[in-house]
């Protein structure tokens, strides 16, 4: 199988740009995932990010998961556990409205180092998306104006922790799934490993990297291509040593952005000899994340086809 993508931003600056569009281009048509080195944000930066991260973990959350495991009976499980995930966990909203607040026993320098991180992380994602307006042909700014939706995008980070367990083979650290949202950018622990994607029916490991932010795309990202970019089913297997740290920070359509096929998108592909139809719906993101809840670790084509349910209006194509 071919190596993982790993996208050096730096080579966008220069005579490579262009190989390196390229790159992109087939990261997110053939495998949903790709990884940023030079992406702009600082190795001191990420480097306090990732102390704040363990040091709270180890002070504030490693007990209480123990105690969960051994409240739910977990160690000595004998048959796959299909309902839980061996992760511990926590969701920090920045837009667009934090709920730092919420969060009493995070200290003054962890909520710091974490507003400044997302903040980088927040413009990033937005040149991301306009990489991939780019690449596909739409004019600078189209995703970010559809995420937008009437009060701007959701942006949030999920930090967890995955502990070591005891049975790796009978319970994950995270199910299989894809990401509801947009653009989902991740800083992940560089020598514990876990994170797998599913690539031609076979599960391959997304490699720890120091310093690197981990990019894959969510499912309206999928619906706004018309399915030329495709959501990817990822998981996270636990391992026996080592607490695996991850910091997803997903940039989310605004709850009442209506998400539909880009009509620039289907006008190309309706003039091509390979003319495709419109394939997927129109429909507010917030009705999808309603249906999602209760979906996440299901497959997402029927979500795709339930929200047709939901369809708001024709496309206007002027």
């Amino acid at each position: 199988m071919e190596a993982f993508p790993v996208i050096n931003m730096e080579k966008l600056n220069g005579e490579e740009r262009a190989a390196t569009m390229e790159k992109i281009r087939d990261a997110c048509e053939n495998w949903g995932f790709f990884e940023l080195v030079n992406h702009g944000i600082s190795f001191e930066q990420m480097d306090a990010v990732e102390r704040s991260t363990k040091g709270h973990y180890k002070k504030c959350m490693e007990q209480r998961f123990k105690e969960l495991v051994a409240a739910k009976a977990l160690e000595g499980v004998e048959t796959e556990i299909k309902d839980m995930d061996w992760e511990s966990t926590f969701f920090l909203r920045h837009l667009p409205a934090s709920n730092v607040a919420d969060f009493p026993d995070l200290d003054h320098e962890y909520k710091k180092v974490m507003k400044d991180f997302a903040s980088k992380l927040e413009k990033l994602a937005e040149e991301l998306l306009d990489l991939l307006c780019e690449n596909l042909g739409l004019e600078k700014g189209y995703l970010k104006k559809v995420f937008h939706g009437s009060k701007g995008p959701n942006f949030g980070t999920k930090v967890s922790n995955y502990p070591p367990c005891p049975k790796p083979d009978l319970v994950k650290g995270l199910r299989a799934h894809t990401d509801a949202g947009g653009i989902i950018l991740l800083f992940q622990d560089d020598t514990v490993s876990g994170l797998q994607l599913l690539k031609d029916g076979q599960w391959v490991d997304v490699p720890p990297m120091r310093h690197s932010i981990v990019v894959n795309l969510g499912d309206q990202l999928e619906v706004i291509t018309n399915g030329k970019y495709k959501s990817v089913l990822h998981r996270v297997v636990t391992q026996t040593e080592g607490t695996r740290m991850s910091i997803a920070s997903f940039y989310n359509p605004g709850n009442d952005a209506v998400i539909y096929p880009a009509t620039a998108l289907l006008e190309k592909e309706a003039a091509a000899a390979d003319k495709k139809d419109q394939v997927y719906p129109k429909f507010v993101f917030d009705d999808y994340m309603k249906l999602y809840a209760g979906l996440k670790f299901q497959a997402k084509e029927p979500r795709f086809e339930a929200m047709k349910k939901f369809e708001v209006g024709p496309i206007a194509t002027a």
